[in-house]
């Protein structure tokens, strides 16, 4: 065998999966904003359209999973460019404070912007000893 041609190494199936997992998507910039009724999330997402994107609350956490169209190009060589044509995917622990049931999102020039309303205090759920003050 050749020096340079090295035999292929036997990998574990859960080092390929991982690996497979992780590359598949690429974490977007964003900023947090918070205003005195809501908490502003700005995510860039540049190549995403409205039809591309995901939004799922579980319990405290948020997800957001933007996905590109992937153009395929006739007589075009691919020159790696697999690393620009990954998707987008943002995970965040936001907590129980928001609403998100009432959650607003809207995306404009690859710009995605989700508005999170507060909770209001419910002051029927607070126990009547901690509602009276001396």
């Amino acid at each position: 065998m050749h020096p340079i041609i090295h035999p292929p190494r036997p990998t574990s199936r859960l080092r390929r999966s991982e690996s497979a997992s992780s590359n598949a998507f690429r974490q977007p910039s964003y900023d947090c904003r918070e205003q005195p009724d809501a908490l502003k999330l700005i995510v860039y997402v540049p190549g995403v359209a409205a039809a591309g994107i995901e939004i799922e609350a579980r319990g405290a956490d948020l997800a957001i999973t933007a996905r590109k169209a992937h153009v395929v190009r006739v007589n075009w060589p691919a020159l790696r460019l697999e690393s620009v044509q990954r998707d987008y995917q943002l995970r965040l622990r936001l907590g129980s404070g928001f609403d998100y049931a009432a959650m607003n999102a809207e995306i404009h020039q690859g710009i995605l912007t989700v508005t999170l309303p507060k909770r209001r205090p419910a002051a029927a759920s607070v126990p009547e000893r901690l509602r009276r003050v001396a």
